[in-house]
């Protein structure tokens, strides 16, 4: 069983998308984010597979929560140095985890 020290070893902080770029070379329709996690953490790369559920303009100013003390991982040719989070629709795609309202980027997950 997990306990609660486990949990805040994960450090999930609330940033923006406020870049996004097709990434025809993911073996699964993905996309290229840059996301601004606030002055402390700046911003950040990752890469998503959200076109099943997203287009590009959808996601630009959006408000999403990231795993952002994983190591960087490499996908292709492509580096995703933050995990964004998001839930499996009745389709096993994603949908984003978002918060309800505007909070201060950087946020961390209590």
């Amino acid at each position: 069983m997990a306990t609660y020290d486990d949990f805040q070893k994960l450090d999930i902080r609330v940033g923006k998308i406020f870049e996004v770029e097709n990434f025809p070379e993911a073996r699964k329709a993905s996309y290229k984010l840059k996301i601004d996690l606030g002055e402390e953490l700046g911003v950040k790369k990752s890469c998503a597979q959200l076109p099943q559920n997203y287009e590009i303009e959808d996601l630009i100013g959006k408000q999403v929560l990231c795993v952002v003390n994983f190591p960087p991982r490499q996908i292709g040719p492509a580096v995703s140095e933050v995990l964004v989070l998001g839930l499996p629709d009745d389709k096993h795609e994603c949908i984003l985890i978002i918060p309800d309202k505007n909070v201060p980027l950087g946020g961390r997950l209590y």
